[in-house]
């Protein structure tokens, strides 16, 4: 009798990231794929029965993979690319990790982090915003499976009708990637010039990030002797905000990763007032390096912080005036927020997340073969 033989399932990853500095998104893409090459290089009986080809525009930087294949076309770039080219490399199907996937795809799974724009309107330019309400939803409604970072996010991809709930698998940001930092190669001249305790504010200056209510109490920081460090770059995608200024607030802009881990390291706290966030990562990372953090009430972020976080409303100025001063008098409140940060932070793992990718794929793929 002829014996059935099983053909790996062969899914073609959009590497529409690779060539895009390095934010939450992408850093999500570049950790997922790690990990899953990582799988595949360490367990033959997944490697026998699903593969991976990660396929690029030109660019000029390359993940370092051992077991998936890179492979850069020929032309194109952006969102045409993504659109018009990449499905000609299609094989079982494609993984976009990004957002945005190739809707002439016949096969596809696709990451959608966040409803933010939903959410969120005025924080995004309206070319931008408009162009994501527009197409998240064809994008979901034509994926095989839509991923994203957090129950709050699957909840709102609900409510705006990106995607029904059945179709959506949640698979959460890591925090193992900060152990590849090291704070003694930060070279931003700015962390040495620091004399006085300083909390640390990350992210774009988009209006959801909501950073204006901790930089409105400057002053009254300023008097007990704290600094406010803002770090993070400026992205045409979002409505152009005004930038408040104070002797003791200091501006970074976009810093490399060792100098992110020194400053997390060295900072009073992370102070994260986002109003609306798909994961939010930063505090993740705070924790996972030993920063304490403060962190809006908002569900989403509630559900990454857990206890391990004080809280403050995203609109209340006193009490971010109030919680960063109670760490500043208190060092055991800050002794207790490091530990239960680091304990948190194991909850959050890339590879766990890799293999929730890998078991929906393998679903996806079913019996039939390429």
């Amino acid at each position: 009798m002829k014996q059935d033989v099983q053909k790996k399932a062969v899914w073609v990853i959009n590497g529409h990231f690779v060539a895009q500095q390095i934010t939450g998104v992408q850093r999500y893409a570049n950790e997922i794929v790690r990990a899953l090459d990582e799988i595949l290089w360490v367990n033959p009986d997944v490697a026998d029965r699903l593969d991976f080809q990660l396929v690029m525009p030109q660019s000029p930087v390359q993940p370092p993979l051992k077991s998936i294949v890179g492979r850069i076309t020929s032309f194109g770039s952006g969102h045409l690319w993504e659109q018009l080219i990449l499905p000609w490399y299609q094989r079982a199907g494609i993984l976009s990790l990004g957002n945005f996937g190739p809707l002439i795809a016949r096969r596809g799974v696709v990451c959608i982090h966040d409803a933010n724009t939903f959410l969120e309107p005025e924080s995004y330019s309206k070319t931008f915003g408009s162009l994501y309400r527009a197409l998240l939803p064809l994008i979901g409604r034509r994926a095989e499976r839509v991923a994203t970072v957090s129950e709050y996010s699957a909840g709102m991809l609900v409510q705006f009708g990106v995607a029904c709930r059945d179709k959506i698998f949640v698979a959460a940001n890591g925090h193992e990637h900060v152990h590849n930092w090291d704070s003694q190669k930060a070279t931003l001249s700015l962390i040495s010039s620091l004399k006085r305790p300083y909390v640390l504010l990350l992210g774009s200056q988009a209006k959801h990030k909501n950073i204006g209510v901790v930089l409105a109490s400057a002053r009254i920081l300023d008097e007990v002797g704290i600094d406010l460090v803002v770090t993070g770059g400026i992205s045409n995608i979002f409505q152009s905000t005004s930038i408040l200024q104070a002797p003791n607030i200091h501006y970074s802009g976009y810093v490399s990763d060792h100098d992110l881990a020194a400053l997390y390291e060295k900072a009073l706290c992370l102070a994260f007032p986002s109003t609306t966030e798909g994961f939010g990562l930063p505090p993740l990372e705070a924790m996972a390096l030993g920063c304490p953090v403060i962190s809006s009430s908002t569900p989403c972020l509630r559900e990454v912080g857990s206890d391990a976080v004080l809280y403050a409303d995203p609109h209340t100025q006193t009490d971010w005036t109030r919680a960063i001063i109670d760490l500043l008098k208190h060092e055991h409140l800050r002794q207790d927020l490091i530990a239960k940060g680091k304990k948190r932070a194991l909850r959050f793992s890339w590879t766990r997340s890799a293999e929730i990718y890998m078991s929906e794929l393998l679903e996806v793929s079913g019996s039939w073969t390429r």
